[in-house]
């Protein structure tokens, strides 16, 4: 992989300048081989085989960021989605599974771990429901396990059970976080085809497709776009799109490499970069401000959709020009509580729940870091669930809630949650009764252009 100088000075100045960084390492690992006879020894299976397959994780990411210069923000592991290997075990046992990845992940020093995860998309296995009916209990539990449920794919439909249920468990995840305001829900999602190398969280699992242990890098750069977009203000959309293809070409090149070094040192296959635009709290990292800096006073204003699409097209076809194994997410995220200008779009005015939901038809993921009014009934939450992932169904596409109804607050309050999560303006939800619709249950069936075959 030869990378010129030029190519170097110009990422020491993005990384000095404007908020370039590799956003995550995430290490997938395969726990299948962990299944043992009796719950208790599957659980010291799956803590020694994390613990002694990331031990290495974060003390070489260190080294990586030091002889670099690039920062890494984030170490994290993603494991086979738990409920594969909680077979015959009570919701209680599962929760103490999650306690023991909580504790694996404090032994290798990483920020989380995803895969407390089910793939219900078809229906449900009984350790399906166990592992479901114990995610309150878990995320209130633990502070670093991230967990999420997979409740259709555009070959299968939707399995309105599961949106029905889920409705449920995110208000009785709230509730249990109260003092926090609903943190819990911060670490859950809802997928519509969730991808199976996903470095991202909270939605990361690492699917079965996968190999034993693999690296996957999650880059990052909004800020780098919007400075790079400055530079053209007043050309056509053209050269618009051209300069951000260049860009996204540049910041994948940067995580290519850090891939590439990580997988060699660790001697673990490399297997994808996700190049999603994730924002963050600070000031110069936000996707918003880059829809405003295309010419729309406020983002969510008439053109926002429009100016997405170009920005999520661009930064695809400027990526995969850098590496051969893009995957993941790769787009831009939309995440309100973690954008300092999605947050002062929803203040403004500019920005509703409504006009998020257009956004993602052309985006990556989907409703992200919303909080809505603790009174908010789970019906309510379901069917906005079910409105998101209708979006990916229909469009073949990843779509992704993560919502919290945040306890005590009413819309206006604002939800303080620290970190990369930031914090999120409480959002109207219209008040319109989708009870008799959640309750019908079953599976919405899979759109006519599924058969493929």
């Amino acid at each position: 992989m030869l990378i010129s100088v030029d190519e170097i000075r110009q990422t020491i100045h993005m990384i000095q300048s404007e908020h370039l960084d590799i956003r995550t390492v995430t290490m997938g690992i395969s726990l299948l081989d962990c299944i043992r006879s009796d719950f208790e020894s599957t659980k010291k299976a799956v803590y020694d085989k994390i613990c002694k397959s990331a031990e290495r994780l974060v003390p070489e990411c260190e080294a990586i960021e030091r002889e670099l210069g690039i920062p890494i923000v984030n170490k994290r592991i993603s494991i086979t989605p738990a409920a594969i290997i909680c077979g015959g075990a009570t919701p209680k046992q599962c929760a103490e599974l999650a306690v023991t990845l909580e504790k694996a992940a404090q032994t290798v020093g990483v920020n989380f771990i995803g895969g407390y995860s089910a793939l219900v998309h078809k229906g449900f296995t009984e350790a399906d429901k166990a592992l479901i009916a114990s995610i309150p209990e878990a995320l209130a539990a633990t502070s670093r396990v991230c967990s999420s449920v997979n409740v259709a794919t555009t070959k299968a439909g939707i399995n309105m059970n599961a949106v029905k249920e889920i409705g449920l468990l995110i208000k009785r995840a709230a509730e249990l976080t109260r003092d926090s305001g609903g943190s819990a829900c911060a670490r859950f999602v809802v997928f519509a085809n969730a991808p199976e190398d996903n470095p991202f969280m909270a939605g990361a699992f690492h699917g079965v497709g996968e190999p034993e242990r693999v690296i996957n890098v999650g880059v990052s750069g909004p800020g780098v776009v919007k400075c790079a977009i400055e530079k053209v203000r007043g050309e056509d959309f053209t050269v618009l799109a051209e300069t951000i293809k260049k860009t996204a070409f540049k910041i994948t090149r940067m995580g290519q490499l850090v891939a590439k070094e990580a997988s060699r040192r660790l001697g673990v296959e490399f297997g994808i970069v996700d190049l999603s635009l994730a924002p963050t709290p600070a000031v110069g990292d936000s996707v918003a401000r880059i829809i405003e800096e295309m010419g729309i006073s406020s983002c969510g204003g008439p053109g926002t959709t429009a100016a997405l699409a170009l920005l999520n097209d661009a930064v695809k076809k400027g990526g995969v020009m850098a590496s051969s194994h893009v995957g993941g997410l790769s787009g831009a995220f939309i995440p309100v509580s973690e954008d300092e200008g999605m947050i002062s779009a929803v203040r403004a005015g500019s920005l509703s729940l409504e006009k998020l939901e257009a956004m993602t038809c052309v985006c990556s993921v989907g409703l992200d870091m919303i909080a809505v009014p603790g009174s908010t009934d789970a019906a309510t939450i379901s069917a906005i669930i079910a409105d998101e992932i209708s979006i990916g169904v229909i469009n073949n596409k990843t779509t992704a809630v993560r919502i919290i109804p945040a306890p005590g607050k009413v819309e206006g309050d604002t939800v303080e949650f620290g970190g990369l999560l930031g914090e999120a303006p409480v959002m109207s939800v219209r008040k319109a009764d989708s009870s008799l619709f959640i309750d019908r249950g079953g599976r919405i069936p899979a759109p006519i252009h599924s058969l493929r075959n």
